[in-house]
């Protein structure tokens, strides 16, 4: 992700014809791209900065390089485009431009990885709280817990109390802005020994849940495509 907050795309072809076509085309989902001729810059850019999206001209060297992204320790992956004559050039590419390639092929393709990236980035998008609730948990006791941080995946809390691995705790939450307060039932995946813990959620009500949805996307600042996707 870029300064201004567009996601960003590292494109890995020598043919002018390829890179030209593909690079207008992320321009227009306003998509930041850097061009390496070869795999081996490629994996170079890769070491120094965050990358949502790798489109690769399928050669010889590029099994080696999607191999290298999968063995490094980052969590999350970027999305992979391969542009091959080829259906299914290696495992771990997630959409496949077909040669020769066509504004149409490329915008399709272009289109599902964005959508992608775009779910991807709201699951694992974290918002700052800070709103006290009093939590319930499985045997009935009452846990005053402060919220810290939200999002698609879960939610970040603290407190005084005990908390431990695998306990679900049921609280009601507002969220700012909005009318009502939300019903949340979340697992705590994991606990620090100074009150911090991170939750995933068990269940919380359809109504709900759209409440929640629409108020994570409210605060999506990603830059918007110049095109309808």
């Amino acid at each position: 992700m870029t300064s201004d907050l567009a996601f960003e795309c590292l494109l890995v072809s020598r043919d002018p014809s390829v890179v030209c076509t593909i690079n207008r085309l992320l321009g227009n989902l306003s998509i930041s791209t850097n061009v390496c001729l070869t795999a081996s810059k490629a994996a170079d850019h890769l070491s120094e900065g965050s990358t949502d999206l790798i489109v690769v001209d399928w050669d010889d060297d590029s099994a080696g390089f999607l191999n290298g992204i999968q063995r490094s320790g980052k969590w999350q992956k970027p999305i992979i485009v391969a542009v091959s004559s080829r259906d299914h050039p290696a495992p771990g590419v997630h959409f496949v431009v077909r040669k020769p390639v066509t504004e149409v092929s490329v915008a399709k393709s272009l289109k599902a990885a964005y959508s992608r990236m775009l779910h991807d980035y709201r699951r694992h998008a974290r918002y700052a709280l800070m709103s006290s609730v009093q939590a319930t948990d499985e045997n009935k006791r009452s846990v005053e817990v402060t919220i810290t941080d939200i999002g698609d995946g879960g939610v970040g809390l603290s407190s005084r109390g005990e908390l431990a691995i695998g306990d679900v705790l049921s609280f009601h939450l507002l969220l700012p802005g909005t009318h009502r307060p939300i019903y949340v039932e979340a697992r705590i995946q994991w606990a620090r020994n100074y009150g911090a813990a991170g939750c995933e959620y068990v269940r919380i009500p359809p109504v709900d849940l759209t409440i929640l949805h629409d108020w994570l996307k409210s605060k999506t600042q990603i830059k918007k495509p110049l095109v309808e996707i």
